[in-house]
């Protein structure tokens, strides 16, 4: 299930955001900015998957706001502007990073 879509530049400005479920505004702020930051550290020729839990014990993961540790960040990078996914275990990525492309 898709949690949340985030639309952002490169500066960080967010250009779209929809959550799927309600959370407070200053949450969702929070979860902005924290998946921006994990975003930008990452190399482009790395993975476009960050799983929380496993993967991210060392940084904070915003997801752990939405109540869980199976959560996923599919994102892509498209000149100035960032295509971020939430998704729990249960999504396909390649068929997110297919639904971004389109």
């Amino acid at each position: 299930m898709i949690n949340a879509i985030l639309v952002f530049n490169n500066h960080g400005k967010p250009r779209l955001v929809r959550f799927y479920q309600h959370l407070a505004e200053e949450v969702q702020q929070q979860i902005i900015r924290d998946t921006f930051h994990l975003v930008l550290k990452r190399d482009d020729h790395i993975c476009n998957f960050l799983e929380c839990g496993r993967a991210l014990q060392l940084c904070p993961c915003p997801h752990s706001l939405f109540g869980g540790s199976d959560y996923k960040l599919i994102y892509r990078h498209y000149a100035t502007l960032y295509f971020v996914f939430c998704v729990d275990s249960s999504e396909s990525e390649l068929g997110i990073l297919d639904l971004i492309q389109v």
